[in-house]
């Protein structure tokens, strides 16, 4: 049984839609008409667009074009959207240097990825060209090299037992899938194998 206030997602039977495609919650507290019904009442686009982008805020940053585009996949009339949008950003619920600068932060702790990776998932989350500038310029060259050489050194073991064109392919390439400029890449990758014996002065400067 449903008790007062909370949230049904569906209604089975031919039941009332509230408009949101079965994907937001009803608005809770509203009286109910005799026989148990809710009473129909009509929903502010502006409203909609707040609660939608509050619940989507939850948890996790986003940037303003994430949210814009769920308003529009909500069928968000633009000029609410913007409204909303434009009050967050006034507020600071939506901060999109914020959310670059720590996006910079987490993914190449976590990940290893390079400026260029991260500049390239920046551009996907719709963060301007100028914010991912100064986000991913919190990441200098030496810090650069210095998690590159982490990697290669975590992933030499799991390539011993190849031939040396191999390792040296498949570790300079792990670090190009991650952003890492090719002359770096093969640079730290040639260091790492040379320290474990491999003569590599035959090997191309290509990967």
């Amino acid at each position: 049984m449903t008790r007062r206030g909370e949230y049904t997602p569906s209604f089975a039977g031919g039941g009332h839609d509230d408009g949101t495609g079965g994907g937001e919650p009803s608005p809770a507290g509203f009286p109910s008409a005799p026989g148990g019904r809710r009473e129909e009442q009509p929903q502010d686009p502006v409203e909609r667009a707040r609660a939608i982008c509050l619940r989507l805020l939850t948890g996790t940053a986003r940037t303003r074009k994430q949210l814009a585009e769920a308003l529009r996949k909500r069928e968000i009339p633009e000029e609410a959207a913007e409204e909303v949008l434009s009050r967050f950003e006034e507020v600071g619920l939506i901060d999109d240097a914020a959310f670059a600068g720590a996006w910079v932060e987490s993914r190449h702790h976590s990940r290893g990825l390079a400026r260029r990776a991260l500049a390239r998932e920046l551009r996907t989350k719709g963060v301007e060209s100028g914010l991912i500038e100064e986000a991913v310029g919190q990441l200098d060259s030496e810090q650069e090299e210095t998690t590159a050489r982490e990697l290669v050194a975590r992933k030499l073991r799991a390539t011993r037992g190849l031939d040396r064109d191999k390792r040296l392919r498949r570790l300079a390439g792990m670090l190009a899938r991650k952003g890492y400029p090719e002359g770096l890449a093969l640079r730290i990758v040639r260091q790492a194998l040379e320290a474990e014996g491999e003569e590599l002065e035959e090997f191309p400067d290509g990967v």
